[in-house]
């Protein structure tokens, strides 16, 4: 069901996120983000106007990584900014050669991204663009190599629609459902 009709209201901010996953002919998976995000008006940075609609940030990130969600290529590009220097910091983003798309990555590339060392908008990218890399890869090849196969896959507990008592997961992983309190 779609959102009811607003109030009369103007355009201001837009912020557009993609993401797109991809298996290389070498057996890597590319991994794809882009931010957009577009103003409902004109604004002039400090080196270059901005007419509304006109892309204010545009960046895009290419993490490459194996079945095992090790990152071993990075791109990250910069084609619109508010700030002439902001381009100079995508080489950064090859601090996260060797990290492990999974549990705590976020959190290890905060450490190598955060702050002056990164550009906040594309470190904000890396949360969508693990989870496209866990819905491109494990339909394709499982689980990496390494984790228990008793494990309970990491999608359970992630939604609603996953929760371990519901029906999707008594569906797809009857092995880890569990029963509700309120059915006992």
């Amino acid at each position: 069901m779609p959102l009811s009709n607003p109030e009369p209201r103007r355009p201001i901010h837009q912020r557009t996120i993609q993401c797109a996953g991809y298996l290389r002919s070498d057996r890597l998976w590319d991994i794809e983000a882009m931010l957009t995000d577009t103003k409902g008006y004109a604004i002039q940075s400090d080196f270059r106007r901005v007419e509304a609609g006109q892309p204010f940030h545009q960046m895009s990130i290419r993490l490459s990584v194996d079945d095992e969600l090790i990152i071993r290529d990075v791109e990250a590009v910069i084609d619109a900014a508010p700030h002439k220097v902001c381009p100079s910091i995508t080489p950064n983003f090859q601090r996260l050669l060797g990290l492990r798309i999974g549990g705590g990555f976020l959190r290890e590339a905060r450490k190598h991204l955060g702050g002056v060392n990164g550009c906040a908008h594309l470190v904000e990218l890396l949360g969508p663009i693990a989870t496209a890399a866990m819905q491109t890869i494990f339909p394709i090849r499982g689980r990496p190599k390494g984790e228990e196969i008793m494990a309970p896959p990491m999608q359970i507990g992630g939604c609603h629609a996953l929760a371990a008592t519901s029906e999707v997961v008594a569906k797809y992983w009857p092995f880890f459902h569990q029963k509700s309190a309120t059915a006992l």
